[in-house]
């Protein structure tokens, strides 16, 4: 992962696609669901009138290294997505109380 100091200090993380072609996300949020760690990715080329799109993405470990995957159950990914609606909802409400 590198941070290349764009995006206001996100990290911007390249991922291949499923044609072997790169594309560009900035990390929103990394939470567990479940006991399994999920990462929320946004991409980094979206432009300011454009519907906010996430992408979320399983994270798992082998040999200390991470590895995201697709979410290809429709119902986890509706709960992932609604667990993360929820944490982010959660933490503009903590920004509003400050």
């Amino acid at each position: 992962m590198e941070n290349t100091g764009k995006n206001d200090g996100y990290d911007e993380i390249v991922l291949l696609d499923e044609n072997g072609e790169e594309a560009s996300f900035v990390h929103v949020l990394t939470f567990v669901y479940e006991g399994q760690k999920y990462v929320a990715l946004e991409p980094a080329e979206q432009q300011d009138d454009e519907e906010a799109e996430v992408v979320l993405l399983k994270v798992d470990t082998k040999d200390g290294q991470d590895y995201y995957n697709t979410i290809d159950n429709e119902i986890l990914l509706n709960e992932v997505f609604d667990e993360f609606l929820d944490i982010v909802e959660e933490m503009e409400g903590e920004d509003e109380e400050e």
